[in-house]
């Protein structure tokens, strides 16, 4: 799922201050603690290989994220792809990997001790020479 900032519905609207907010983006229950996150990419990495023996060789952790520079793009289970753009909101359920199109700079924030796991099964395929 994403969603352009200049489609998420202004809640308040001043000369001074803008704030928008978007229901109903992805679903937390069932998780614990979130971590805040800070990636870079450049154009051409795909995280798909790195995802390698894990559940369906997919990152089953859900993200909420804002691209700040860039185009991702997410492959999901179904075979079904959608691509993310600088200044879009996007949340990733369980079942996708991804890879950068350009040079891309984003925030994410994700269910913690999840994307831990994910990330240290990354590094360690990254340390085999993947």
């Amino acid at each position: 799922m994403k969603q352009d900032k200049r489609d998420v519905p202004v809640k308040i609207g001043t000369p001074a201050a803008v704030a928008r907010q978007q229901m109903n983006f992805g679903d937390t229950s069932g998780y614990g603690e979130f971590s805040g996150e800070y990636f870079s990419l450049g154009a051409g990495t795909d995280l798909t290989p790195l995802l390698a023996g894990l559940e369906n060789d997919l990152c089953q952790c859900p993200h909420w994220g804002y691209v700040l520079t860039g185009a991702l793009t997410a492959s999901y289970a179904d075979g079904s792809e959608e691509v993310v753009e600088t200044g879009e909101l996007f949340y990733w359920p369980p079942g996708h990997t991804v890879r950068a199109g350009d040079d891309s700079e984003f925030v994410m924030f994700s269910p913690q001790d999840e994307h831990a796991a994910v990330l240290d099964h990354v590094a360690d395929k990254l340390s085999e020479g993947a």
